[in-house]
């Protein structure tokens, strides 16, 4: 009964999100904003990220909540009109348009690519040629090899078989850039006009696609950047006017698109799922790609750390621009130290009174899954909490509470954070990443 009373309220609670997202108008500089502290954001932890943000080359960075700015920097000389490369996060915006293009019967995800980019636009054979189709293209399972000296070259000679299309997924930009000749063919117009007829003129962006050697690179301001990030929380839709008329569509691009790479839909990248694979590489990593941000997070990314971050169950697009984090992939990744930023905004509440806070962490409580490990710290303490990477308290009480509470299996997959306080009222806490089975 407690579980049907919790799926209600969120359902009644979804209703009233959806209802109150906050789109700008089409023009001018008006951006309605959300003070920091009306989310609990501490200033000292705002300044803290923003540091990290500083020294890791960042130009400017957004973050929204529900539609509304609620942080808003520029760093160094950039300010709010200056222009910047989206590099591969702009992959995530030629998705779309391939997703309009078919919601208006101009092509179909199923046709050979062929069709529009004509005989001879890889070095195949034609039977294997025709084989590709644009699904496979948005997918990155073109079976192209991507093992040439140059993975940009678009060129009939560059582009050569590796493997069955659909049968292997790599990162290769390529055969993706070749969706705009695609595009451009079964519109009959240019790619940038296109592009501004269908997204950007109906969501106030301002910019357009630079041809960079064979790249084609999208170039604008960071305000124009959040405001795809919001079409995306919004599902494809512009307030209650929808982008790309397909209900489906938007499902269907930040959804798995295939089964080898389980944490990409159509040209978008997906969290939260139980094995990614990464540019550059063959290998099939476990867990999330992302373990410090939330499951449902997916995003448009881009090289030298170019970032649309959209959080459906948070109503929360965060954007950055900017030079190279210089991170490496993993643990330590630009992503993964951002979003504990992101996480450690809030000033958790608590409903244990805190007389003496130890900063010391200590061994997980409870290991992946639901059996319980007793340390002699937890069983000592006299109360304690969950508590979500957004600092709120989930469950409280004495220990075996706690962990009867969670040992029923309710929460999803997660990073979320113990506290508890001990007989001499010292508060100690603990990071724990669960996996739920």
């Amino acid at each position: 009964m407690r579980h049907g009373i919790i799926g209600l309220l969120l359902f009644f609670s979804s209703i009233i999100y959806a209802q109150s997202i906050y789109f700008p108008p089409l023009t001018g500089t008006v951006w309605e904003k959300t003070d920091p502290s009306a989310l609990g954001w501490c200033p000292d932890r705002i300044l803290e990220m923003e540091q990290f943000l500083e020294s890791r080359g960042t130009k400017s960075y957004l973050i929204l909540k529900d539609g509304r700015i609620v942080l808003e920097k520029y760093f160094g000389t950039f300010t709010r009109d200056s222009l910047w490369y989206w590099a591969s996060a702009g992959k995530t915006m030629t998705a779309l348009v391939v997703g309009i293009a078919q919601s208006e019967g101009l092509l179909s995800l199923e046709d050979s690519s062929s069709k529009f980019l004509g005989k001879g636009w890889a070095s195949l054979p034609e039977a294997q040629e025709k084989a590709i189709t644009i699904k496979h293209q948005l997918t990155m399972t073109t079976g192209l090899d991507d093992g040439v000296a140059d993975k940009d070259c678009t060129l009939p000679a560059c582009l050569s078989f590796k493997a069955t299309p659909g049968q292997r997924w790599a990162y290769h930009n390529a055969p993706y850039t070749l969706l705009d000749k695609v595009v451009e063919a079964a519109t009959g117009k240019s790619y940038n006009q296109y592009f501004q007829e269908k997204i950007r003129n109906k969501i106030g962006m301002n910019g357009l696609w630079v041809r960079v050697g064979y790249n084609n690179v999208y170039v604008s301001n960071a305000r124009s950047m959040a405001r795809f990030g919001l079409l995306l929380l919004n599902k494809g839709k512009w307030g209650q006017n929808p982008i790309v008329s397909d209900t489906t569509w938007f499902a269907k691009q930040t959804t798995t698109s295939q089964n080898l790479n389980l944490s990409y839909g159509y040209l978008t990248w997906l969290n939260g799922k139980s094995s990614y694979m990464l540019p550059e590489t063959q290998l099939i990593l476990p867990g999330s790609m992302v373990v410090n941000a939330p499951d449902d997070m997916f995003a448009a990314l881009g090289k030298n750390d170019q970032k649309i971050y959209v959080v459906p169950s948070q109503g929360l697009v965060v954007v950055r621009m900017g030079n190279d984090g210089g991170l490496p992939a993993g643990a330590n990744s630009f992503d993964n130290l951002f979003w504990e930023k992101i996480n450690a905004l809030k000033c958790q509440s608590s409903t244990i009174d805190e007389v003496g806070v130890t900063s010391a962490i200590y061994p997980n409580p409870l290991p992946k899954g639901r059996q319980p490990a007793f340390s002699a710290l937890w069983a000592s303490m006299k109360q304690v909490e969950v508590i979500s990477s957004a600092g709120d308290v989930l469950f409280s009480g004495s220990p075996e509470e706690v962990l009867y509470m969670v040992s029923e299996g309710t929460l999803p997959s997660g990073v979320y954070y113990f506290k508890g306080i001990d007989a001499s009222f010292r508060v100690h806490s603990a990071r724990w990443v669960y996996q739920a089975e």
